[in-house]
C-alpha cells in the first residue's frame, strides 16, 4: 500500500485485495459517527462553551428582557393607543425583531466567533461593523451599570424600619415637598395643616391664609426630591458637574464587582448565575401583580393601560415607537447576540431559541404593564388624580413613582427592597452580555490571553468603573441621559441595515440558509422563503424607514426643563458617529493594504468576499487533528474539496482545505 504525505489526513490507497475490508472499516466509522462531525461538535475548551443548553437560553432571555420591559414598554402602550399598540408591536417583531435576532444567533453560532473576528473573516471590507458593535456595547455598559448602582443604593436604603423618602427630610427636601404621611400627622394634631415642612394649627391657617397657599403650591412627592436632591445631588445642568457623590461611587464599585465575579470564568460562570438572575424577576413580577391588583384604584390603572384607541394606528409615531422598542428589546446590532451564540454547540437549534425568547419578550412586556399600571392606578387613587397625571417612564417610573407608591403600603421597606432587587437582576443580565461582548471581541483578537481571562475581565471592569465615575458626579444624570440618547440610537439601525445587505445580498440569503441547515437540519420552503424575503427586503426597508424618521424628527436633547447646549449635542453626535467612523476608517485601511496592482473595483469586490478561513471555526481550528487521522478508501480518481456531513441532516458543505471523502 502506498502512503501519500501532505497537509491532509494520511490516506492509504488499497489494492483490490484490500477492498473487501473497506466495507467493515466504513461501517465502523459510521457507527462512531462521522469524524468531521465529531470535530464540529467538539467543545473548544480554550475558548469556552456553554455547559448546557439552558445556560445559553436563560442568558439570551436575560439579555433581551431588561429594564426597558418594565419601565418603558408599559408607558408606550399607554401613550400609543392602549391595547391597540400590541398590533404594531407584534408586526414590528415579525418585520425587524425576530428575523434579525435569528440571523445574528445563526451567524455567531456558525462561526463560533465574536463580532470583530467574525466580520473580519466574513467580509473583510466591512469588518469595522464588528468594531462598531463593540463600541456601542462598551458605551452602553458604562451608563447601564450606573443604573444598576442606583438600584443597589435603593436596596441598601430600603433596609430600614421606614423608608427615608416617606417624609420630607429638611436635609434634602425643598419647600415644595409634600408628604401625605406628614399631612396625615398634622391633620391628627388638632386639625393642623402641613405646609413648608411644618404643621400649622387651625388658627394660623385662617389668619395667614395658609390653606390657599397649600392648595396653590407646587407639590413634589418626597420620593422625587429624595432621588434628585439626595441620591443624585442633581445640579442645574451638564455644565455644572459638581463634586463626586461618594455613595454612588461605592455603589458603582459594588456593581462592577458583581459583574466581574459573575463573568470571571466567562460563560461557564455567568451561565450558572443566570439561572437565578433571569428567572427571579418573573417571581417578583408575579408577587407584585397579585399585590397590585388587590389595591384600590388598580382596575382604573389597568383600564388606562389596555383601553384601545385604534385611531392612533394611523400615525407614524406609533409604528416607529413599536419598532424602536422591539429593536432595542432584542438588541440586534449591539454584538451581544453574536457573542452569546458563538459559545453554542454547532448543532444547537438557534431558531427555536430565537422564537422562544422573542415570544417571551412580548409576553413579559405585556405582563409587566399589568403590574406597573395596577400600581400607578393605586397611586392615582391615593392622590385623587387621573392616571395620566402620575404615569411616567424610565428612571422617573423606577426611582420616583414606584418608591412613592410603596410608602403607602404596609411593610413598605419589604416591597421596596423586592422591587429594586428585581431591577438589579434585570439589569445584571443585560450587563453580563454587554461586557462579555467586549471581552470576547478582545480575546478573539488576542487569543494568547484566553488562559488569563480572569485578568482580562478584571481589566475591563476596572476601565468600566473608571469610565463611569464621571456619572457619579452631581451632574452625572445629564451625562447618562446624553449617552442613552445618542450612543445606541440611529447608528445601530445603520449597522443592522448594512448587516442585512451583506448577509442577504452580498453573501447571499440562500447561501446563508444552507449554512443554517448545516447546523439545525434541512428546512422547508416556507422557512427559506420567509427569511430570504425578510433579510433581503422587508427588514432592511423597515430599518431604512426608521433611520430616515429618526433623522427627520431629530431635536436637540432636553431633560425636563433643561435644554442641552450645542456643545453637548455635538459630543452626543460624535458618540453616535463613532461606530460608523470605525467602519469607514477600517474599510479604507483594508483597501489601502490590498495589492497595488489591482484596480479599486477589483479590491472592493475581492474584500467583499469571505476570507479563506471563513466557516465553522472549530473545523478550522481542528485541522491538525484531522491531518493526523488515518482514513481508508479504495483507489478512486482524485477530487478536490471535502464534504463534511452532519449527523443532524444530509446537507453538506465543501471546504477546499481537505481532500474529497465520499
Amino acid at each position: 500500500m502506498e502512503k501519500k504525505a501532505g497537509n491532509y489526513p494520511e490516506v492509504i490507497d488499497m489494492e483490490d485485495e484490500d477492498v473487501a475490508n473497506f466495507s467493515s472499516q466504513q461501517k465502523m466509522l459510521e457507527s462512531n459517527d462521522n469524524v468531521f462531525d465529531e470535530i464540529v461538535e467538539e467543545d473548544d475548551d480554550n475558548r469556552g462553551n456553554w455547559t448546557g443548553r439552558f445556560d445559553f437560553l436563560l442568558s439570551l432571555l436575560g439579555y433581551s428582557v431588561g429594564l426597558g420591559n418594565v419601565w418603558r414598554f408599559p408607558y408606550l402602550v399607554y401613550s400609543n393607543g392602549g391595547g391597540a399598540f400590541v398590533l404594531p408591536f407584534i408586526i414590528m417583531l415579525l418585520l425587524v425583531g425576530f428575523p434579525l435576532m435569528f440571523m445574528e444567533l445563526a451567524f455567531g453560532q456558525y462561526a463560533s466567533l465574536g463580532p470583530i473576528a467574525i466580520f473580519e473573516r466574513f467580509c473583510p471590507l466591512f469588518h469595522g461593523l464588528g468594531v462598531g458593535m463593540v463600541i456601542v456595547s462598551a458605551i452602553v455598559s458604562l451608563y447601564y451599570n450606573m443604573i444598576i448602582a442606583w438600584t443597589i443604593f435603593y436596596m441598601v436604603a430600603s433596609c430600614t424600619d421606614y423608608l427615608p423618602w416617606e417624609t420630607c427630610d429638611p436635609k434634602w427636601s425643598s419647600n415644595d415637598c409634600y408628604s401625605y404621611k406628614d399631612a396625615e400627622f398634622c391633620q391628627a394634631t388638632n386639625g393642623s395643616l402641613f405646609y413648608n415642612r411644618t404643621c400649622f394649627n387651625s388658627s394660623l391657617v385662617e389668619d395667614f391664609g395658609i390653606k390657599d397657599l397649600v392648595v396653590n403650591m407646587t407639590k413634589k412627592p418626597p420620593a422625587e426630591e429624595y432621588f434628585k436632591n439626595y441620591v443624585l445631588g442633581q445640579t442645574a445642568g451638564i455644565g455644572d458637574l459638581g463634586g463626586l457623590k461618594w455613595e454612588l461611587a461605592l455603589c458603582l464599585l459594588a456593581a462592577w464587582l458583581i459583574v466581574f465575579v459573575c463573568l470571571s470564568k466567562g460563560v461557564q460562570s455567568s451561565g450558572k448565575v443566570v439561572y437565578f438572575t433571569a428567572l427571579f424577576p418573573y417571581v417578583v413580577l408575579i408577587i407584585l401583580f397579585f399585590r397590585g391588583v388587590t389595591l384600590p384604584g388598580a382596575v382604573d390603572g389597568i383600564i388606562w393601560y389596555l383601553k384601545p384607541d385604534f385611531s392612533q394606528l394611523g400615525t407614524a409615531k406609533v409604528w416607529v415607537d413599536a419598532a424602536v422598542q422591539i429593536f432595542f428589546a432584542l438588541s440586534p446590532a449591539w454584538g451581544g447576540l453574536i457573542t452569546l451564540s458563538s459559545y453554542n454547540k454547532f448543532s444547537n437549534n438557534c431558531f427555536k431559541d430565537a422564537l422562544i425568547v422573542s415570544i417571551s419578550n412580548v409576553l413579559t412586556s405585556l405582563f409587566a404593564g399589568f403590574v406597573i399600571f395596577s400600581i400607578i392606578g393605586f397611586l392615582a387613587h391615593e392622590l385623587s388624580q387621573p392616571v395620566d397625571k402620575v404615569v411616567d417612564e424610565g428612571a422617573g417610573l423606577a426611582f420616583i413613582v414606584y418608591p412613592e407608591v410603596v410608602t403607602r403600603l404596609p411593610i413598605s421597606p419589604f416591597w421596596s427592597f423586592l422591587f429594586f432587587f428585581m431591577m438589579l437582576t434585570l439589569g445584571l443580565d443585560s450587563q453580563f452580555a454587554l461586557l462579555e461582548t467586549v471581552t470576547t471581541a478582545f480575546l478573539d483578537r488576542f487569543p494568547q490571553f484566553r488562559e488569563r481571562k480572569v485578568f482580562v475581565v478584571l481589566g475591563m471592569s476596572v476601565l468600566g468603573y473608571l469610565g463611569g465615575l464621571i456619572i457619579c458626579t452631581k451632574g452625572g444624570i445629564y451625562i447618562l441621559s446624553l449617552m442613552d440618547a445618542y450612543a445606541a440610537s440611529w447608528s445601530v439601525f445603520l449597522i443592522a441595515m448594512t448587516e442585512c445587505i451583506l448577509i442577504g445580498w452580498v453573501y447571499g440569503a440562500d447561501r446563508f440558509l444552507r449554512n443554517i441547515e448545516e447546523m439545525i437540519g434541512e428546512q422547508g420552503r416556507v422557512f427559506k422563503y420567509f427569511f430570504s424575503i425578510f433579510w433581503k427586503i422587508l427588514s432592511p426597508a423597515t430599518l431604512l424607514f426608521l433611520l430616515i424618521f429618526n433623522w427627520v424628527q431629530y431635536k436637540p436633547l432636553t431633560s425636563g426643563s433643561f435644554v442641552y447646549p450645542m456643545w453637548a449635542n455635538v459630543i452626543g453626535w460624535l458618540m453616535a458617529l463613532a461606530p460608523i467612523i470605525a467602519v469607514l476608517v477600517l474599510a479604507a485601511i483594508k483597501l489601502y493594504q490590498a495589492p497595488a496592482e489591482k484596480s479599486f473595483l477589483e479590491k472592493f469586490v475581492h474584500l467583499l468576499q469571505p476570507s479563506a478561513d471563513w466557516g465553522p471555526a472549530r473545523v478550522a481550528e481542528s485541522q491538525d487533528s484531522v491531518a493526523s487521522a488515518v482514513i481508508y478508501r479504495p483507489k478512486l480518481p482524485s477530487t478536490e474539496g471535502t464534504k463534511i456531513v452532519s449527523r443532524q441532516n444530509s446537507t453538506s458543505s465543501t471546504y477546499n482545505t481537505l481532500p474529497q471523502m465520499e
